[in-house]
């Protein structure tokens, strides 16, 4: 399978990588670490994208992006995530966030919230998982009650990334009792310094800033923080799941180090065991399984005709792929003896891969949902025919 996109991809690659080498330290390992000087490269790698038009590439540059093809804003996807995405938090905005407003939000929401975005300026988290409705999504609890003059928002999220760094919130809230639990529900554009809000993080093996918990207690909002129509949210919530499961091309950072172990490993790569390098070859195969998976649904999202089932494919095969790859590349990197700074470096970049390999099948909708989602378009589309 050949997936070159042309010459202009090849030199917007290197272009990125250029960028990449001169603006983010040899040893990055991501944003969200303890030093906070890590989140302060990302977020001036991100200044220098947008700078250059890069950040947002694919969006109208009414919207402050360069109308650039879905093909080339895949290319920089591909390579912020296979180089431990060095835009930080701010892919949720350039992925799905921004996307999702231009499409459902007001005239006002999208001259207020878009050109932040497109700046690298801004750090958006999603309010969606609570603890009673993680998979079950539709079972949220946080609601949203009637004002004069708006709603109070009252209820908990858990499991929210980069809630603590964050400016605004992507929130998911019962604005009204319904038949069908998907009915009745509404988002809300939530600035994070409202009185009431309140922020705990949890710490994980991935670090500190990714997961945490939300605390919503009398929070104001109004009808200029709704987007879209009340009580139909859930409309949106599909939207939302397909920008973001496409959105993390987890297979090019799989492949990198992949294709990076036996340069490593150099005259002892010979030396592993053949079932060992056998299944390190099923990894690469699975690598182009992955990607052309991901390049149909970014296909589909063009067209305007990507469905749940089409998203849920992809997750599923790039999830499994991350943590089956993980395991390999863990065991390659056991039959490395101490060395210089690019074997100690690779190293830790295959146990980074590893810990957020972990949490791969339950971020953005758990494995199990995604099988039952696919199952579902696979019924439908047989009964069609």
């Amino acid at each position: 399978m050949n997936f070159d996109m042309g010459a202009d991809a090849a030199r917007l690659r290197g272009e990125l990588r250029g960028l990449i080498a001169e603006h983010v330290p040899a040893d990055y390992l991501g944003a969200f670490t303890d030093d906070p000087a890590d989140l302060e490269v990302a977020q001036q790698f991100c200044r220098t994208l947008a700078q250059r038009n890069l950040l947002c590439m694919s969006w109208p540059a009414d919207f402050g992006g360069g109308d650039a093809s879905v093909w080339e804003q895949t290319v920089v996807r591909e390579e912020m995530w296979a180089h431990h995405e060095p835009r930080g938090a701010q892919y949720m905005g350039v992925n799905w966030v921004g996307p999702i407003i231009m499409r459902h939000g007001t005239t006002e929401q999208q001259r207020t919230h878009l050109p932040p975005i497109a700046r690298g300026e801004v750090i958006w988290c999603q309010g969606f998982s609570e603890p009673e409705a993680g998979s079950d999504l539709a079972s949220l609890r946080t609601s949203a009650r009637r004002t004069d003059d708006g709603w109070l928002v009252n209820g908990q999220k858990i499991w929210t990334s980069y809630a603590t760094m964050a400016q605004w919130c992507f929130l998911l809230a019962r604005t009204s009792k319904a038949e069908r639990k998907q009915q009745g529900l509404t988002i809300f554009l939530v600035p994070m310094d409202r009185p009431g809000i309140q922020v705990r993080p949890i710490r994980t093996m991935m670090g500190p800033h990714h997961l945490n918990e939300v605390f919503f207690d009398d929070v104001r909002v109004t009808e200029a923080d709704v987007l879209g129509t009340v009580d139909d949210g859930w409309s949106i919530v599909g939207d939302v799941m397909s920008f973001e499961r496409v959105g993390i091309a987890r297979y090019a950072r799989c492949e990198r180090l992949l294709v990076l172990a036996p340069q490593v490993l150099g005259a002892q790569w010979e030396a592993l065991p053949a079932e060992l390098r056998g299944r390190w070859t099923r990894m690469l195969t699975h690598c182009r399984r992955a990607r052309l998976l991901a390049y149909r649904v970014v296909a589909l999202q063009s067209a305007g005709q990507v469905k749940p089932g089409d998203a849920a494919a992809y997750r599923i095969a790039v999830t499994k792929l991350d943590q089956d790859s993980a395991e390999v590349l863990m065991e390659i990197a056991a039959e490395l003896p101490p060395g210089d700074s690019a074997v100690e470096y690779f190293r830790a970049e295959v146990e980074d891969h590893w810990r957020y390999s972990q949490a791969s099948t339950v971020s953005s909708g758990s494995i199990e949902m995604q099988r039952i989602l696919l199952s579902r378009a696979m019924l439908a589309a047989g009964k069609a025919h």
